[in-house]
């Protein structure tokens, strides 16, 4: 069930969400951390394609249910905490998640400055805050878009419907792509 307080825009299906993980550089020998995992339609599909999904779910209620629909998963983790709070690993990683909206910069603050960032990050965002990412005359470029863009190359990966969603978002929404430079 979608909290409002937790600012929720769950996809509607593993196959959307499989749809959307190819586009992205994630194989089968990954380890994959899913942030905000909700219900697991992106940690199912995740399953599928990776050696090991870590889906972070923090709502309690929401956890209970995101084990339940992975328990047939034999290589998915589930960790019940905020993202925020959680140690990363330590060996190389990727990012592939539809998280709160709200929390997008601290999330990408988080990932940006850690001892072991990620090889790749794809998000779900906002693209409004997705432009501002991106280091370009065509639009404004933030601060954290030039923090991210010394390790990391960034380009937006598709256009999201609003009916991808449940319930639909009422802003425009964009896969963002930030992959490590040199990779």
């Amino acid at each position: 069930m979608r909290k409002y307080q937790l600012s929720q825009h769950f996809l509607r299906s593993p196959k959307l969400a499989g749809f959307l993980i190819g586009h992205s550089n994630i194989k089968k020998r990954d380890v994959v951390i899913d942030i905000g995992a909700g219900s697991g339609v992106i940690t199912s599909a995740l399953a599928r394609r990776c050696k090991r999904v870590i889906a972070v779910e923090p709502d309690a209620e929401t956890a209970a249910l995101l084990r339940k629909n992975t328990k047939r998963y034999d290589n998915v983790v589930i960790v019940e905490k905020d993202f925020l709070e959680m140690e990363l690993p330590d060996g190389p990683y990727k990012i592939f998640a539809n998280p709160p909206f709200h929390l997008s910069s601290a999330i990408l603050h988080k990932l940006d400055e850690a001892k072991n960032p990620p090889d790749a990050i794809y998000l779900i965002l906002q693209k409004q805050f997705a432009l501002k990412l991106l280091n370009n005359d065509r639009h404004y470029t933030s601060q954290l878009g030039k923090q991210l863009y010394i390790q990391y190359a960034p380009r937006i990966r598709l256009p999201l419907r609003p009916n991808y969603f449940t319930p639909p978002p009422a802003v425009p929404t964009v896969l963002l792509e930030l992959k490590k430079r040199g990779q």
